[in-house]
């Protein structure tokens, strides 16, 4: 008697198995953990922080508010005067 493969299934059995192994794999991976340097990081946020700070000034002096009015807009009928109309226009 010869045996009968199911060839399709056995190919998805496998996709199905590896997906789920590289899921598992994916979620319980943990980053690399490097020596940091607390204190040098702080300081370079201070040397930032005051070099960055004049700069917003400057802006803010230069800066003018624009007097831009926008166009009116167009009222808008009711529905039910829209239909009055129509119902007008039909007869």
């Amino acid at each position: 008697m010869a045996v009968t493969r199911l060839k399709r299934k056995g190919r998805r059995n496998k996709v199905v198995a590896k997906s789920k192994l590289a899921n598992i794999q994916r979620l319980s991976a943990s980053p690399v953990i490097k020596n940091v340097d607390v204190e040098a990081i702080k300081e370079e946020f201070k040397k930032n922080a005051s070099k960055a700070a004049p700069k917003a000034e400057k802006k803010e002096v230069k800066e003018e508010p624009k007097a831009e009015k926008a166009a009116p807009k167009k009222k808008a009928t009711p529905k039910a005067k829209k239909e009055e109309e129509a119902k007008k226009e039909e007869k």
